[in-house]
């Protein structure tokens, strides 16, 4: 639809009559929240400055042509932005030689309303107060947008509920992520921090500065689980990724350092129940023996211990989603409401290549990328550490072998965008044993170590803030438990 603005201080009520006609006819009812006062005074400021620093002050606070609810004063905004990139001044007419190299001189005025727009103000100081105003009113006409959309939907009825709810949330989230401006900090704000960070470790001889994952040598290495980052536990199947998982949830859960605290966590299991997680969380900590309890055999000692334990996981902030076919998106939507009730420590996520892609036409290796990214985005967004586990291909079993990073199944996103990658493997001298003696007929997978204690090598293969290596772990398998190995290598 054409726009008709005339020039002159007639502007402002013929340009709200144009926008009122452009709104779809029974979607809006009232005017929409906006400001052409403080419309006109961003853009004065702009023109005033010269348009360099104004700008990039602009843009540091994401306003877009789009940010101003009058047609005319979007076109004004996309010609300084023009400018800006172009790495031109700007002032009333070179802003007008822009526009008019455009045909949109007239359409937003002419020479006398850029004029009337510049002599609003007398001085760009207050810059900041117009824009914060501007973007502020923007995100409010987005969210009656957004609720206008979500309520002819839901009158529709054509959509998954399910779906509808996430798409829902989702862009609301979206239009409250707009809200935070990132921008650049100087260095000293780091610096102190890192030199806080330097006296802590420093004081505490040591001691971890993120979530301990219950394993002495692991914590030594990463100093804990960081938030923000994403670590990858990955393995074959059978080789106990659910079990060190669950087992670095109880360390944060329930630590047994003196005066350690209790960090709040979420557990996404998409392959076992939580009956099932519970069951074994239970008997890990309380050192029970599942196969004897199966068979009903247990002293009255053990029982008391189960008893003890239970009562530590009651009252332990624990939360298991055992939900299956689960999407990142509705993954993501879940974590953000129980983080809203209860600040989150740390995520736990069993198995990643369980979780549904959004768009399954897409290939899998796609899925699992764009999987991977909403991980990293969860993790930098609720600003917690998750720890996900993965599943490795057959290379490393193929070749007699210790997995590498290359063995990721189906996505080297995961690689890339992992903070910490750990392969769970067994002991690489066994693995050279079997294959020197050519003993094993059967896939490396099954497991022929009969004992109920065995080791496992943890290889700290990808380590973006540490070193890596390989760490030892006892793996008691009567009580599915690993433990700090105390051995020689």
């Amino acid at each position: 639809m054409a726009v008709n603005i005339t020039k002159g201080k007639d502007f402002s009520k013929v340009a709200l009559a144009n926008v009122a006609a452009m709104e779809p006819t029974g979607v809006l009812t009232r005017t929409p929240p906006h400001s052409v006062d403080l419309e006109q005074a961003l853009l004065g400021c702009c023109i005033l400055e010269g348009g360099q620093e104004s700008i990039t002050q602009c843009i540091e606070y994401k306003i877009k042509p789009e940010s101003f609810y009058v047609p005319a004063h979007q076109l004004i905004y996309r010609a300084l932005f023009d400018l800006y990139e172009e790495g031109k001044p700007s002032n009333e007419l070179i802003v007008a030689e822009k526009l008019q190299s455009r045909g949109q001189l007239d359409v937003v005025g002419g020479y006398a309303y850029l004029t009337e727009i510049s002599s609003r103000i007398d001085t760009p100081v207050h810059l900041l107060h117009y824009l914060k105003r501007v973007r502020d009113l923007e995100l409010v006409r987005r969210v009656i947008k957004v609720s206008i959309g979500n309520i002819e939907n839901a009158y529709s009825g054509n959509e998954d509920v399910g779906q509808f709810l996430e798409n829902a949330e989702r862009e609301i989230f979206a239009i409250s992520d707009d809200r935070i401006s990132d921008s650049a900090k100087h260095v000293k704000h780091s610096v102190e921090k890192a030199i806080n960070l330097v006296g802590l470790m420093l004081t505490h001889k040591g001691e971890i500065t993120g979530v301990t994952s219950g394993f002495r040598d692991l914590d030594i290495m990463t100093s804990g689980f960081k938030s923000g980052e994403v670590t990858v536990i990955a393995a074959r199947p059978s080789m106990g990724k659910t079990t060190i998982a669950l087992n670095m949830a109880e360390a944060a859960l329930l630590p047994r350092t003196k005066g350690g605290k209790s960090t709040p966590t979420l557990l996404f299991s998409l392959e076992m129940s939580a009956d099932q997680l519970a069951m074994r969380l239970l008997c890990a900590r309380a050192r029970v023996d599942m196969v004897r309890l199966a068979q009903g055999f247990l002293p009255d000692s053990a029982s008391q211990e189960l008893n003890r334990t239970a009562s530590e996981f009651r009252s332990a902030p624990l939360w298991i989603d055992e939900s299956a076919n689960l999407t990142i998106l509705e993954m993501r939507a879940k974590a953000r409401r129980i983080d809203s009730q209860q600040k989150l420590g740390l995520i736990i996520i069993d198995y990643l290549q369980l979780i549904a892609g959004s768009d399954a036409r897409m290939p899998r290796e796609q899925q699992i990328a764009e999987i991977s990214r909403g991980i990293k985005a969860m993790a930098k967004e609720l600003n917690v550490p998750v720890i996900v586990a993965a599943q490795l291909n057959r290379e490393s079993e193929r070749e007699r072998r210790q997995p590498r990073l290359s063995d990721l199944r189906e996505s080297g996103s995961i690689e890339q965008d992992a903070d910490i990658v750990l392969l769970l493997s067994r002991k690489k001298e066994d693995i050279e044993a079997a294959k020197k003696d050519s003993l094993e007929k059967k896939e490396i997978d099954e497991d022929v170590e009969y004992a109920d204690f065995v080791v496992r090598d943890l290889l700290v293969a990808k380590h973006r803030n540490g070193p890596v290596g390989t760490i030892r772990l006892g793996f008691l398998k009567n009580i599915t438990r690993f433990e700090n190995y105390t051995g020689h290598p």
